[in-house]
């Protein structure tokens, strides 16, 4: 069907959101909006849907989400004799809306739904999953992205979301679903009184909230600091929950972004509502005016990832990066576990493979395994399931991505702001007892590991003409692989697509036992590095730079050098 045609299909089908007609209205005649809309469906990917909010194929709204649904439905019946599905949403515009529709859809196949009642974090999603046992689960976000996206995610089983596999076997169902009469719904309230619905209470809350407590490695240190904390939950989900751990372990200085303490979707004051941008501690620094705090902390609006702020001796507050957060929680639950005697002998750490090196070395101090995994913590969550399997659950200590993501413990599978932030205000007030700051702690394990600069740089490439050039560099760099990066040689590649590694110096190949990525990998001299990777939620390729220094300057100046040569990489 062309793209005219299924405009016009869509302009006389999409009644059931009165939105998309007034749209669809508007951008009647005009070539360009239409075909953006309808030139391709919205990508089922390992993630599930992510897209502006709108009318069209290429949108998040009513018709596609319920498509995804009803092909989630299909794969689930086909898998399971009694099958069911918890569900889960966050303050994004609609994300109420669209998980009512999905539930309809699912109860309308005879799949039992667990939702929550009112919006809560993801990591939530992930543990109710577990409690309940259910067969999947959904959880309507869209992460940090700016207000007019909104997202579809969908878990498996165990917690974490769809391997490959999974997906794309249930893509194949979607496939099959007519957006118009393919999508089987019936009454919310109906499907509630004959129980294909049924909401979970505060008490899975608050079970979630106790087995995110059993983490704390120095319960009383908070109280004992007398720590002082800003929290924005930027108009998300982390607002209660976060506020609620923290105050269990002892923090009565906790101090909310009044702005920013209500879920709203439109995010009146930060429209990226993410902490990696300094503009997310906008109002939180303006508060430290009046409030000196030792730690700023900003949880995502689904409450998955954490960002924080520390006060230095200077009197400035810093932003620290994910790499560096998470290199300090590994050090400190290691160290205090080991302090303790309650660290393993086969203890297990893991990360992200584009996160900081730093990690394994500070894991080899304390004879902790370490293991390092594609981007997605649907990975990290697969190794605990295996871990679990084998009767070893508890050798899991930690793991990260560098993008804010943090797990302790096994009660989720998938990253968790809630655990993050009371685990970095533990570390804070920890080490504030000591006379340190975050910032001073980071500094001493430069000076023991080295100073590791981890640069991410983010490359856009918008609308259909952006996905053919995205495509288009991966091409050229796997058929032209680069000799040497601002002068150093590539010692190695790691094509994640193929996964062959070659070593170059002597010529050799080896397999990468991974799942295959669109990932390209150049290891330098000196353990510097350039990992490229196209976004697998946005439409933007990212440069991951390791750049290894005997003090800060000359870390960040090698940096600068290896960014300058991954913008050359991006160039056609």
């Amino acid at each position: 069907m062309d793209i005219n045609a299924l405009y016009n299909e869509w302009l006389k089908n999409a009644s059931a959101d009165l939105d998309l007609i007034e749209e669809l209205n508007s951008v009647n005649g005009n070539k360009d909006e239409i075909s953006d809309r309808f030139y391709k469906d919205l990508e089922f990917g390992t993630a599930g849907l992510r897209g502006v909010i709108g009318a069209g194929t290429n949108r998040m709204n009513v018709y596609t989400v319920c498509r995804a649904t009803q092909g989630l439905a299909d794969f689930l019946n086909k898998h399971f004799e009694n099958p069911s599905c918890a569900i889960g949403y966050d303050s994004r515009i609609k994300s109420d809306y669209f998980s009512k529709e999905a539930a309809k859809t699912l109860a309308a196949n005879g799949i039992k739904v667990y939702i929550f009642s009112e919006l809560h974090p993801t990591p939530c999603l992930s543990y109710a999953i577990r409690k309940f046992h259910t067969s999947g689960g959904i959880i309507l976000t869209a992460s940090h992205n700016p207000a007019k996206y909104n997202g579809y995610k969908c878990y498996d089983c165990n917690g974490y979301q769809m391997t490959d596999d999974e997906a794309a076997e249930t893509y194949e169902y979607i496939q099959k679903v007519d957006y118009f009469t393919g999508i089987k719904t019936m009454d919310f309230d109906d499907a509630v009184n004959q129980n294909l619905i049924e909401y979970m209470g505060e008490d899975v809350i608050e079970s979630f909230l106790d087995e995110v407590q059993k983490q704390c490695v120095n319960p009383k240190a908070c109280k004992e600091a007398d720590l002082c904390v800003i929290y924005t939950p930027l108009n998300g989900t982390g607002n209660k929950p976060v506020r609620k751990i923290l105050s269990r372990i002892g923090i009565e200085k906790v101090h909310i972004v009044a702005e920013q303490e209500l879920p709203n979707g439109n995010f009146p004051t930060c429209p990226y509502p993410n902490p990696e941008i300094k503009q997310a501690f906008e109002y939180a620094l303006k508060m430290t005016d009046k409030i000196n705090a030792d730690i700023l902390l900003a949880t995502y609006p689904d409450c998955d990832r954490v960002g924080i702020a520390v006060l230095d001796k200077n009197g400035e507050y810093v932003l620290m990066s994910g790499n560096e957060v998470g290199a300090m929680l590994l050090n400190y639950l290691l160290s205090q576990k080991k302090e303790k005697g309650t660290l393993s002998k086969t203890s297990v750490a893991v990360k992200s493979f584009v996160s900081t090196d730093l990690a394994e070395e500070i894991a080899k101090k304390y004879g902790c395994t370490f293991k390092n995994l594609l981007t997605g913590f649907k990975y990290i969550g697969e190794l605990i399931t295996n871990l679990e399997a084998e009767g070893k659950a508890d050798d899991f200590v930690m793991g990260f991505e560098e993008s804010y993501g943090y797990l302790a413990g096994t009660h989720a599978r998938d990253k968790d702001a809630v655990v993050g932030s009371m685990l970095i205000c533990e570390m804070a007030a920890f080490y504030k007892l000591q006379g340190k700051s975050l910032v001073d702690v980071m500094d001493d394990l430069y000076r023991e590991f080295g100073y590791y600069n981890n640069t991410v740089k983010s490359y856009e490439f918008d609308g259909e003409a952006g996905m053919e050039k995205m495509a288009e560099i991966m091409n050229r760099l796997r058929l032209n692989p680069p000799c040497s990066i601002a002068d150093m040689k590539v010692t190695y590649i790691g094509d994640y697509k193929t996964c062959i590694a070659k070593n170059i110096s002597d010529c050799s190949e080896s397999k990468i036992e991974l799942p295959k990525s669109n990932v390209l990998s150049y290891k330098l001299q000196g353990g510097n590095g350039v990992i490229v990777r196209p976004s697998g939620t946005e439409p933007k390729i990212k440069a991951y730079i390791t750049a290894i220094g005997s003090d800060k300057k000359s870390a960040a100046a090698l940096a600068e050098k290896l960014v300058s040569a991954a913008d050359k990489f991006m160039a056609i």
